[in-house]
């Protein structure tokens, strides 16, 4: 097991928007958990799906694992991923972002290579993107006294760690309309989504 070799979906939570559970999404008659982890094994050996419904994946061959600090939202998924995970550095994606960049993620992993950091971030303008990047295992305890102090905001506590920026101009040699980071929050993104897929096929 080398340093990269963990990947986490955060699957799960109600979505005023869409309707229904996004983790319910499907892709091409694929259910979009297993569209994201069939991308993924291109680059990760241990595929972790966090979900707080785990009977949805009783014929998974991921790992299945639950939120153990619960409604303090998708950081306690990041939570518990870095406890399951076999590698030192963890890959991170929602399941609501279809689009895995494997050149993207193999850039990350390169920059994770030079410098030991706590993670690795896109910069959007002055936002940051907490996902489609990568996390280091010794964060676990940071992130624990965060949630249990009640703050789950990614933003602040990514603020206090150290970390590997990459800007938006260098992300967009990769995704130059950034479309790894669409997000599908309701049917007008699933359109969209649709379309691109489309035309790569």
């Amino acid at each position: 097991m080398n340093r990269f070799d963990s990947a986490v979906i955060l699957a799960g939570g109600e979505s005023t928007r869409m309707g229904f559970d996004k983790q319910l999404l499907y892709i091409n008659k694929t259910s979009i958990i297993n569209y994201l982890a069939e991308q993924l094994k291109n680059a990760f050996s241990d595929i972790i799906i966090v979900t707080n419904t785990p009977e949805y994946y009783k014929n998974s061959s991921c790992k299945i694992v639950s939120d153990q600090i619960k409604s303090q939202g998708p950081l306690c998924g990041i939570h518990s991923g870095l406890i399951h995970a076999s590698s030192h550095y963890v890959y991170v994606i929602a399941c609501d972002m279809p689009i895995i960049n494997l050149d993207y993620i193999t850039y990350m992993k390169r920059k994770l290579e030079i410098r030991e950091v706590d993670a690795c971030i896109t910069r959007y303008r002055e936002w940051i993107e907490p996902f489609n990047a990568f996390y280091s295992k010794r964060l676990i305890n940071a992130i624990e006294c965060y949630l249990l102090s009640n703050n789950k905001s990614i933003f602040d506590l990514v603020k206090n760690m150290d970390c590997i920026y990459i800007k938006e101009k260098e992300a967009r040699f990769f995704s130059p309309h950034w479309e790894m980071f669409i997000n599908l929050n309701n049917k007008k993104d699933l359109d969209k989504f649709s379309a691109i897929l489309s035309k790569r096929m």
